[in-house]
């Protein structure tokens, strides 16, 4: 796999979008793996991985997208 931005040789992919990145065009920032609820404290909680690989070009959507279909 290219680097999407160099055509040089991809070290990564990323978490989001699929793009391959070399070591200078990788950016690095939190991805939420996991969301669940506390049995202790009654709320919600997630598990967060603090530096997974992103292309910096790609903007995932902040909020929630419905999906009705899959209800």
């Amino acid at each position: 796999m290219l680097c999407w931005f160099c055509a040089e040789g991809a070290r990564a992919t990323c978490r989001f979008c699929g793009r391959g990145v070399c070591a200078e065009h990788a950016r690095f920032g939190p991805y939420l793996l996991e969301v669940t609820r506390s049995q202790v404290r009654d709320r919600a909680e997630a598990l967060v991985v603090e530096d997974a690989v992103q292309c910096g070009t790609c903007h995932p959507r902040p909020q929630p997208v419905a999906m009705p279909e899959l209800d």
